[in-house]
């Protein structure tokens, strides 16, 4: 059963945003600039010491980065919370979180890459709208990153608007209305039998990656498929998929990779829409709210409700 939808409060200038370490290990210079961008758009960044402890590859133990996402949910003054990178490692916080207080101190939770297993799962059970898009040692750390009016309309509380349609690709022509949904492919087809697996029925996709072979997406796509992942799926939106290529001189592209795993489906597919892993502008989806695609010479993606509740003054 898919609980009753939980959408946070919205964020506005002034407010605190806070900032974890769920995944990989960060670089303190990184973490500092997408600080400085926060501020200058307003925020008020914070983030615990603990956030620059390292072991092996992850942002400190396990336990470390729990405690960090649980304590951001419970302050009282952030009201936000972004995370610094992705990486990998938010699988080992799956056993260990404490829902009971993630559920209890709904808030704006944002990143992409790996922390598609953390968006996903809070989604599914804690029934809360989550936040595809740019976080703040990757994009907000760089000038022309951030694609601020998805951003503003996301966490803002927009009640319908338009997704940035340029670049975006049809790949299969149609019409369909669905819960928005997904992220990095990779840890979506890894979510597969494990009882945190992903839950598409009656969803828009939305599925990208980074320097995956286009052997390697098809693999994953074709995964999903015999999983029936995509069987009661809406509609599909391809991202960016940078660099997922085999070489400069393939004969073939990604997109005829792609089309010929999903055009058999019936339902609109396009691709190209630049959210997560992307070269610049990384636009912000929220998952867990209805959406319309319209696939036909051209593409318009429309988020049909807001994200985010607005908060008395």
């Amino acid at each position: 059963m898919v609980p009753k939808r939980v959408k946070p409060p919205a964020l506005r200038p002034g407010d605190t945003v806070g900032i974890v370490a769920p995944a990989s290990n960060i670089q303190r210079a990184q973490l500092e600039a997408g600080c400085g961008a926060l501020a200058q758009l307003g925020y008020k960044p914070f983030y615990l010491p603990s956030i620059f402890e390292q072991d092996l590859y992850f942002a400190g133990p396990a336990e470390r980065r729990v405690r960090e996402l649980e304590e951001m949910f419970e302050r009282d003054e952030v009201r936000a919370i972004l995370c610094a990178r992705g990486g990998y490692g938010c699988n080992y916080l799956l056993p260990k979180l404490n829902l009971k207080k993630i559920k209890a101190h709904p808030k704006i939770f944002v990143g992409y890459s790996d922390i598609t297993t953390l968006l996903t799962y809070f989604t599914d059970v804690c029934g809360m709208v989550t936040f595809h898009g740019p976080m703040v040692a990757k994009d907000f750390s760089e000038d022309g990153h951030v694609q601020l009016s998805s951003w503003n309309a996301a966490v803002g509380g927009e009640a319908r608007w338009e997704i940035p349609a340029e670049g975006m690709v049809p790949l299969v022509p149609g019409s369909a209305e669905g819960v928005l949904y997904g992220g990095c492919l990779s840890l979506l087809a890894a979510s597969l039998g494990t009882c945190y697996e992903i839950q598409t029925d009656d969803t828009i996709l939305f599925i990208e990656d980074v320097a995956a072979k286009p052997f390697q997406i098809d693999r994953m796509l074709m995964q999903l498929k015999l999983a029936g992942k995509l069987q009661r799926v809406q509609g599909i939106i391809f991202g960016e998929m940078l660099d997922c290529v085999q070489n400069t001189t393939q004969s073939y592209t990604l997109m005829e990779v792609v089309k010929r795993i999903v055009a058999d489906l019936g339902i609109p597919v396009a691709y190209g829409l630049p959210s997560g892993h992307v070269s610049r502008l990384n636009i912000t989806l929220p998952f867990g709210v209805r959406a319309k695609l319209v696939v036909d010479d051209t593409v318009r993606f429309t988020i049909l409700e807001p994200a985010t509740e607005l908060r008395r003054a």
